[in-house]
């Protein structure tokens, strides 16, 4: 089988290094717009080609687009396009953080049947080939959104991939896969962003900040070193369950604000004891 991947950085180069690797590709070939990106991925070993766009998707049985969602929404439709003149079972899946826009883009392509929607929830604050690992899946979990309007083959063919990966899938509707990833990842981005404004300008008085940070504070504000490439358009295509996920963030820390300007100890108390209960479900 030849895989091919759309785009090389953390993730792209991280399924690629692995699907080699773990024999379920005899060949994997890349496509890399940035020169110097591309170089790289070469020089590491992330694929053994890296070719056009075109020739990548007419050579390739998997066709893997890790792009940020605001091109691969564009993207795709051109894909499912070259599938068609060439016919045959190739298959396109996306590894996008949202999923809405992206399933619309293609739902009345003639090759719809040919694109799985799905969701790799793994990562890191780093990008491009460098950031890229072997092992970087493994145990995680991949949603597939919409898997109703692809072809049972399809699927079957991207469940195998994703289980040489060690990934575990979860299937949901695209809509309800937005509004949870902004419960549980968008929101800890636009947080650790914030936090991240809030410290870099109070740091231009006081030198001494980041000599005091400890642990606690780099876990906070690692997130804050993402590539904004990735996260603009994510935030944008994912505007209302983000916007909703913020108020209601806000109002807690209006809470937390409340009952420290109160002195209110007993509210604090209660507001973190609350709190700890998401012990019962992140470990």
């Amino acid at each position: 089988m030849t895989i091919g991947v759309i785009g090389l950085g953390l993730i792209g180069g991280s399924m690629a290094l692995d699907l080699k690797r773990r024999s379920f590709a005899d060949t994997v070939i890349g496509v890399e717009n940035d020169p110097v990106n591309a170089s790289a991925a070469l020089n590491i070993g992330l694929v053994d080609e890296v070719v056009p766009f075109e020739d990548c998707v007419r050579r390739s049985d998997v066709v893997v687009v890790a792009i940020p969602v605001g091109a691969a929404v564009k993207m795709l439709p051109k894909v499912l396009d070259i599938f068609e003149e060439c016919g045959g079972d190739k298959i396109v899946i996306d590894t996008c953080s949202t999923k809405s826009q992206i399933v619309r883009s293609v739902h009345y392509h003639p090759r719809r049947g040919s694109f799985v929607a799905t969701h790799p929830m793994a990562g890191t604050e780093y990008s491009g080939p460098w950031a890229a690992m072997p092992n970087l899946f493994d145990g995680r979990a991949c949603i597939f959104a919409n898997t109703e309007d692809s072809d049972p083959k399809a699927v079957a063919t991207v469940e195998k991939l994703y289980g040489v990966l060690n990934m575990r899938p979860i299937y949901m509707n695209a809509d309800n896969h937005d509004v949870h990833t902004a419960y549980v990842s968008h929101i800890s981005h636009v947080t650790s962003f914030a936090l991240a404004l809030t410290v870099l300008e109070k740091e231009q008085d006081e030198k001494h900040i980041f000599d005091l940070a400890s642990g606690g504070f780099s876990s906070t504000v690692r997130l804050a070193k993402s590539s904004a490439d990735m996260w603009v358009p994510i935030l944008t295509q994912n505007r209302d369950n983000v916007l909703h996920v913020i108020d209601t963030y806000l109002d807690k820390m209006k809470s937390f604000r409340d009952a420290i300007a109160d002195f209110d100890e007993k509210k604090i108390e209660s507001l973190i004891k609350e709190a700890n209960k998401i012990k019962k479900i992140i470990r």
